[in-house]
Formats: C-alpha cells, structure tokens, sequence
C-alpha cells in the first residue's frame, strides 16, 4: 500500500512539474534591427512575426517614445476572446472595432487593438525603475490600425503587430514568458 501511495505521489508531481515546465516554455525575442518579433520553444525559433518598432529609436527614457531594450516580462494579459481589431484606450476595452489601413499611411492616432501584452523590464536602471520602467511606460505588444506600416519603424514606443498575429500569439504564452528586446 505504501508503494501504490509513493508511486502515485511521485508521478503527481511529475505530472505537475512537467505540467509547469511546459506550458511556460516560450520565450519572445524582438529584433528591431530586422523589425521581426521571434517565438521560441525551448531555445529554437518556432515562429517568426513581422513587427513595428518605434519611430523614434531606442531607449528607456519616460517620455521618449522610444522602444526599451533588454530582458523584460509579460506582466499583464489584457483582452480574452474580445473581436479582432477592438480598440482599447487606457487598457480598457472601448467597444469599437477600428478600420484597419493596409497601406503605408501613419494617422495621427495610435490605437492598441485586439491584444494587449503589457511587458514590465527586469533590469534596473535599465529598463526597470525610476525614470526608465518599461511597465510604467506602458510598453505593450499589441495589435494596431495601422497594419500597412508593419516591417517598418512606426510605433511611439510600443511593438506592433498585424491583429491576427498578436492573437495568435497572446492565446500560445503566459504571464511571465521572457521577452528579450535587441536593437
């Protein structure tokens, strides 16, 4: 009896941890350089996304518009099962559905649509922290309007994605994935 008991505890917790270990096995690395957004699974590349990266360079200043580099975190997932192309404003869903540009127009507004992966740095003084907090910042994955600009720097800060890519990739990771943004 106690053997049956052991067994069953030991491959619980096998269960478990492989469970864990699993389903967090993603990580995001953006490449502004190529303007691409990489999905890995245990270290290989398992999809590749074109993105949009900020128009003004790179950096952590607050204010600067500019997208944060280094190791950051998804800390908040915002918009399950809202419809593609919902207009968020200040993270809350607005209830419109915006009309998406496919060719290379940059509007004066800059809408967060369908998905929101708000990204808080891990590096202090980098991009964690005063004066340079990515999360207080408001840095997002997130889908955009604008879908023409997509492949090219167009963004106040944020990653941009094509609508149905950012769904795609907000149903695959988890709170706390790992992502890692290089110039």
């Amino acid at each position: 009896m106690v053997k049956i008991i052991k067994k069953t505890i030991f491959l619980s917790l096998v269960l478990f941890f492989g469970t864990v270990i699993y389903s967090n096995s993603y990580e995001i690395v953006v490449d502004v350089s190529e303007q691409r957004l990489y999905l890995k699974q245990f270290s290989k590349i398992v999809e590749s996304f074109p993105i949009s990266t900020s128009k003004y360079g790179e950096g952590s200043i607050e204010n600067s518009f500019k997208t944060p580099l280094g190791s950051h975190e998804i800390k908040e997932k915002i918009g399950d099962n809202v419809l593609v192309n919902t207009i968020f404003v200040a993270r809350k869903n607005t209830g419109k559905v915006a009309n998406i540009i496919k060719s290379s127009i940059n509007t004066e507004s800059d809408h967060v649509t369908s998905r929101i992966l708000w990204l808080n740095g891990l590096e202090s003084g980098i991009n964690n922290g005063p004066g340079v907090d990515s999360y207080s910042r408001y840095i997002y994955i997130h889908g955009t309007h604008e879908e023409g600009l997509i492949g090219q720097k167009a963004s106040h800060g944020c990653i941009r994605m094509f609508n149905n890519d950012v769904i795609y990739l907000y149903d695959i990771v988890e709170k706390g994935t790992k992502v890692y943004i290089k110039a």
